[in-house]
């Protein structure tokens, strides 16, 4: 599987890096501390925010906490130290890394939060997929299923959750849940994959086989723990189909599942739209400058930043994907970089 989420990176580098122009001067160096690289999402970010960032005249460092928290806290102390023009934090555990954002911010280095919201301590900017609203889309995909498979929004759902660390998938189950709530004969049993490994999501689905052989669906949280959960279908003789399958993040593992028939939704996350966001607002960020609450375009998203307690923050929407559209290049799972550059929000 490692082999597959590197050669899906390796594509996703090369291509942007041909689209990304050169700059003869930059305005200062941005360090990105990504939680890990095992999945498609996160070696995705990677490449996606270099070619964003360098668009508007930034280098960018990445620093990779390989899902450790102690790790993410050192590396956060270490580049503190260095006093980039800002960090880019998706944190490992979002309560872990309140102190060093303080640390951080208390040295004069802006912090901007990507993809993992932290809403218990201030940060100068936060982009963030809708992801309450991603649960919502699943709870919409997942009622019509349920129609077509039992004439009813009825049956026995398992939710193979992320890391419980992690607000997206905490706020995709609250998402969900609350959309969920309408139909008391749908009964979900959720359990959280610990460090997002897909080995975990495989003993859970392989376990709750045995004890819960009527489940009509599976909904995980993210498409590489639904590569798990297929292996662990396919070793209890089950075929595509015979169980309903549904991620959340819009990985190219996920699409390919859909192609083969075994997923039957693919909730999007918004990669490029997520990293272009804190491209275009930068400069504002390094600058301590006022962020305007409103609607923004994304990418042809339409966008919109809010006034939080924490700071500003921009919500990306994100969609759904099944079999009839599949191939369309703007899902980022494609592995089609967008060729519109971005520009600072003025």
């Amino acid at each position: 599987m490692k082999r597959l989420f590197l050669a899906a990176f390796g594509i996703v580098a090369l291509g942007l890096a041909m689209l990304a122009p050169a700059f003869a001067q930059t305005k200062g160096t941005v360090y990105y501390l990504v939680p890990t690289l095992l999945d498609e999402f996160q070696t995705g970010s990677v490449s996606a925010l270099e070619m964003f960032l360098k668009q508007v005249g930034y280098e960018m460092k990445t620093l990779n906490a390989d899902n450790k928290t102690d790790a993410q806290q050192t590396q956060m102390n270490d580049v503190i130290t260095l006093k980039p023009a800002a960090i880019i934090l998706a944190a490992v555990d979002f309560n872990a890394l309140k102190p060093s954002i303080e640390a951080a911010r208390a040295a004069g280095i802006p912090v901007v939060e990507f993809d993992r919201q932290i809403t218990s301590t201030p940060s100068d900017f936060t982009s963030v997929a809708g992801t309450i609203e991603i649960g919502h889309v699943a709870a919409e995909e997942t009622q019509k299923l349920l129609t077509a498979r039992n004439g009813a929004v009825k049956g026995k759902i398992l939710q193979v959750l992320g890391d419980p660390g992690d607000p997206y998938t905490l706020d995709i189950q609250k998402g969900f849940e609350e959309k969920m709530k309408a139909h008391p004969d749908v009964a979900i049993i959720s359990v959280p994959a610990m460090q997002w490994e897909a080995s975990n999501a495989g003993t859970i689905v392989a376990d709750q086989l045995v004890a819960n052989p009527d489940i009509d669906m599976i909904f995980s949280h993210a498409a590489h723990l639904s590569v798990a959960a297929v292996a662990a279908l396919e070793s209890a003789g089950k075929k595509p189909g015979d169980i309903l399958m549904m991620s959340s993040n819009g990985a190219p593992v996920g699409l390919d599942l859909i192609r083969k028939g075994w997923l039957n939704v693919e909730v999007e996350q918004p990669l490029y739209a997520q990293a272009a966001a804190v491209a275009m607002f930068m400069d504002k960020v390094v600058n301590k400058q006022e962020i305007k609450p409103g609607e923004y375009d994304v990418l042809g998203l339409k966008s919109v930043v809010t006034e939080e307690a924490w700071g500003p923050n921009i919500k990306i929407p994100g969609a759904a994907i099944s079999k009839e559209n599949v191939d369309n290049p703007a899902f980022w799972g494609n592995l089609k970089p967008p060729t519109n550059m971005v520009k600072p929000v003025e």
